[in-house]
């Protein structure tokens, strides 16, 4: 039989030693991209850092961050480093859980599942990358805008108007950049998901169809939680999301009508609809 387990059945203790092996490795290559990620902290953070200093630039403004505490510094390159060092060590770690899995799957089990353990990482890149290159330059004009509103709303209060100017803390800066870099990557995870849950008959095309509206109003939700409070980042987010569900939508079709030719040319094809 073609579609068989690859190896037969191993006794706990194996699948144990093997689940262990995988860890080691995967720890392992952790630590040392960790390491790296402390060496180059610098380079990484100077990196996070370009967009804000873009907009201080056009505003006429220098563009530095303070330390408000003795061991922010120290906090900031450990943070770094984390997450540098994880997502340096992903591929090692997605391959080592593959290995622990594969053996138990079927061959048809594995070409379904592998696209997908591809597809998430490059879409969780792409999102990241969204919102550093258009959703950060948004977010910090927004922000740093209200330096200027504070300013003119003193002129006539006193007889000279209050200076406000941004001094933010690596640490503050790091934690909101991290944040728009995370939710735009787990958002852009959406075909993905629905992808996954259509290839395994949880979910169906004609079903996300039919809820398109209620996934409309929950990618606004979503838009307005993530982004500054300012119309045009939300349509941006929204622009960029909802066209992925209808993505899944076809894809999830292009399976279906895959499955039903197969079934039907195995003669086990049952149209629910008679």
């Amino acid at each position: 039989m073609a579609d068989q387990i690859d190896e037969s059945a191993a006794p706990l203790i194996e699948h144990l030693a093997e689940l262990r092996t995988r860890i080691l490795y995967a720890i392992s290559a952790f630590v040392v991209c960790f390491i790296i990620g402390y060496v180059i902290w610098q380079q990484i953070f100077n990196f996070l850092a370009h967009p804000m200093c873009d907009v201080l630039k056009d505003r006429g403004q220098e563009c530095q961050l303070i330390l408000v505490k003795m061991q922010e510094g120290f906090f900031v390159a450990i943070r770094i480093a984390m997450w540098g060092g994880f997502i340096m060590a992903f591929p090692i770690i997605a391959y080592q859980l593959w290995r622990f899995v594969a053996p138990g799957l079927y061959r048809s089990e594995k070409a379904a599942f592998l696209p997908f353990l591809v597809a998430s990482p490059v879409m969780f890149f792409i999102g990241a990358g969204f919102a550093y290159v258009i959703i950060l330059p948004f977010a910090f004009e927004f922000f740093l805008g209200f330096q200027d509103s504070v300013a003119a709303a003193s002129e006539g209060l006193s007889a000279a108007p209050v200076g406000v100017v941004f001094q933010g803390s690596m640490e503050a800066y790091l934690g909101l950049t991290m944040t728009f870099v995370m939710a735009f990557g787990l958002c852009f995870q959406l075909p993905v998901l629905l992808t996954l849950l259509g290839r395994a008959g949880i979910l169906s095309a004609a079903g996300l169809r039919a809820t398109r509206k209620y996934a409309v109003v929950a990618i606004l939700v979503v838009a307005a939680i993530v982004t500054p409070p300012d119309i045009m980042s939300q349509v941006i987010l929204f622009a960029a999301i909802y066209p992925l569900y209808e993505i899944s939508i076809w894809l999830i079709a292009r399976f279906e009508r895959d499955r039903e030719a197969i079934a039907r040319a195995d003669g086990t094809w049952v149209d629910e609809a008679e």
